[in-house]
C-alpha cells in the first residue's frame, strides 16, 4: 500500500473533528489506509504537536495508532509561511499528498494558489475540496480555473458525502441491475418524484457559514440535485467514473432553471421539535435579528428531455422539521380502471437514505376476510436485516476512494457548473428578498410549501 500524507485545512473545525478524524483512524485500524499515514493539520489556532493529538484523539474516540505520525501547523491558511513550512515536511517524503481543503468556500482558491506557490500542487498531490464550492454559477466557474492551475483536474476531488452512503450508491444498482425496473423508469409510469432531506437540528453553532448559505446553497445545489440526478440519469455504456459522471452533468445539463413561481422559502421560527422547545432562527448566536436567510425551501424542477418531459421532481429540505430524513419517493401512476370502488392504490416506491437505509414499495393487497377490502401495504428490503455487515460511513469510503485514484463518487467541474446553471436565477433572485415566510418550528415548513404541490392537485408525503 502506497505511503499516504494526509495535510488537513481547517484541522480543528466541526467537519474535520466530527467527521474526518473518526473516518481517518478507523480507515487505518481497519486497513483501508496505511498504518503510517501521516496527518498533518493546519489552522489558525495556535498548538503543539501533543495538543493536536489529543484533540485527534479526543474527535475519533480512540487512541491515533501509534505507527502514525502526527503534526500540527498554525497559521492562516491562505498565507504563504504556513504553506513554506509544510513544503519543508513534506521534504523527502514518498508516496501520495492528500491536501484536503476543509475551509470556508472563499478560503478555496488562495489556498490551492499558496499551494502551487510552494510547488506541493501536481507533484504527487491530489485535493479534496469541501462543497459547497462556490456561492453561484460564475464563482464556482472562477474557482475551478484557480483550482486547475495548482491540480490536473483529475488531481481534484470535490467530495459530496451524500455520494458515499450506501443506499445512495445502490440507487444505480437498483435501477440499472433489475429489469423489471428499466420499463417503468420513465414518463410513461411515473406521474411525479418527491426527494426529501428533512433535519430536526438547527444551525448547530454554524451561524457565520449558514447566513451566507441558507437552503438552497447549503443542499439542494449539491446533495438534492446529485439525488435528483441520480434518479434520472440514462445508464451509462460503461460503468466507469467518467461513464457515471458523464450521464449525470447529461440530466443538469437538461434540468430547466428554476423559477421564481416554482419555489418556495421559510424561515424556522420558535416551536417544539422532538418534545423540545427550541428558539428562532433569528436568536440564534451570531445570526442578526433581521436575518432574511432560508432555512427551508422548496421546488418544482422540469427535465426537459425525451425519458422525463413533463414529470415535476419535487424538492424540499430544511431545518427544524419534524424528523430526520432524506428520501426519495417515486410515484407511479394509478391504474387505468379502478376495478375495486375506490381502492385502487398509488403505487409509491421509496429509497430511505437516512436514518435508517432501506427501499419499500407501497403496493395494494386484499385485506384478509369476506368481501374485497383493500389496503395499502409496504414491501421491503432493509440493509441490517439483509447484510450483516455494518455499512462503512460515508467519509471513510470516500478518504479511500480519493487514495485510490477513483473519482466516481465525486462531481466533476462541468457537474458542479451545471448544478449551479439550474439555481443561478433563483439563488440571485432571493438574495434581494427583503422578507422570509415564517414556519414554526417542528412543523413541515411554511404553508407555501403545500400550495406548492397542491396547485398540481398532489401533496407532499408526510409520515
Amino acid at each position: 500500500m502506497e505511503t499516504l500524507t494526509l495535510v488537513v485545512f481547517g484541522a480543528t473545525g466541526d467537519l474535520a473533528r466530527r467527521k474526518l478524524y473518526p473516518a481517518i483512524a478507523n480507515n487505518i485500524m481497519s486497513g483501508l489506509l496505511p498504518k503510517d499515514t501521516r496527518l498533518i493539520g493546519t489552522a489558525r489556532q495556535v498548538m503543539t504537536d501533543q495538543g493536536y493529538r489529543r484533540l485527534v484523539e479526543e474527535s475519533a474516540g480512540r487512541s491515533w495508532p501509534k505507527s502514525a505520525p502526527l503534526t500540527y501547523l498554525s497559521g492562516d491558511a491562505d498565507q504563504p509561511a504556513v504553506h513554506q513550512a509544510l513544503a519543508e515536511h513534506l521534504k523527502g517524503t514518498r508516496g501520495l499528498h492528500l491536501f484536503y481543503l476543509a475551509v470556508p468556500t472563499q478560503l478555496i482558491g488562495p489556498v490551492v494558489a499558496r499551494l502551487a506557490e510552494a510547488k506541493l500542487g501536481r507533484s504527487r498531490g491530489r485535493v479534496i475540496v469541501e462543497k459547497p464550492f462556490g456561492v453561484d454559477e460564475a464563482s464556482a466557474r472562477t474557482l475551478n480555473r484557480q483550482m486547475q492551475k495548482a491540480f490536473a483536474e483529475g488531481e481534484i476531488y470535490r467530495i459530496d458525502h451524500y455520494l458515499g452512503k450506501e443506499t445512495v450508491q445502490n440507487i444505480l444498482v437498483f435501477r440499472f441491475s433489475n429489469g423489471v425496473m428499466e420499463p417503468l423508469w420513465n414518463r410513461g409510469q411515473i406521474d411525479h418524484v418527491q426527494i426529501t432531506a428533512a433535519e430536526t437540528i438547527g444551525i448547530e453553532g454554524r451561524s457565520d457559514y449558514y447566513d451566507h448559505s441558507g437552503a438552497l446553497r447549503d443542499m439542494v445545489q449539491n446533495h438534492l440535485l446529485q439525488l435528483l440526478a441520480l434518479t434520472a440519469m440514462e445508464p451509462p455504456a460503461v460503468f466507469s467514473a467518467e461513464g457515471v459522471r458523464s450521464e449525470k452533468v447529461k440530466v443538469l445539463s437538461a434540468v430547466r432553471p428554476v423559477r421564481a413561481e416554482d419555489a418556495v422559502r421559510g424561515q424556522y421560527q420558535a416551536g417544539m421539535v422532538e418534545g423540545v422547545r427550541v428558539r428562532a432562527y433569528t436568536a440564534e448566536p451570531g445570526v442578526a435579528k433581521d436575518s432574511r436567510r432560508e432555512t427551508f425551501c422548496a421546488l418544482r424542477v422540469f427535465i426537459d428531455n425525451w425519458r422525463w418531459h413533463g414529470v415535476p421532481f419535487y424538492l424540499r429540505t430544511g431545518k427544524r422539521l419534524p424528523e430526520r430524513a432524506t428520501r426519495i419517493q417515486v410515484v407511479f401512476k394509478a391504474p387505468p380502471l379502478d376495478l375495486f370502488e375506490g381502492a385502487a392504490q398509488t403505487n409509491i416506491l421509496t429509497i430511505h437514505i437516512q436514518p435508517d437505509e432501506r427501499i419499500s414499495l407501497r403496493i395494494g393487497a386484499k385485506r384478509p376476510g369476506l368481501g374485497t377490502h383493500v389496503d395499502p401495504v409496504e414491501m421491503e428490503f432493509v440493509y441490517a436485516s439483509s447484510f450483516r455487515s455494518a455499512s462503512a460511513e460515508a467519509y471513510e469510503r470516500l478518504l479511500v476512494d480519493a487514495t485510490q485514484g477513483d473519482p466516481t463518487l465525486f462531481t466533476r467541474e462541468d457537474e458542479v457548473e451545471a448544478a449551479w446553471r439550474v439555481l443561478d436565477p433563483l439563488v440571485q433572485r432571493w438574495d434581494r428578498e427583503t422578507s422570509c415566510p415564517p414556519y414554526a418550528a417542528g412543523s413541515w415548513g411554511p404553508q407555501t410549501a403545500a400550495a406548492l404541490i397542491a396547485r398540481d392537485g398532489r401533496t407532499w408525503l408526510d409520515p
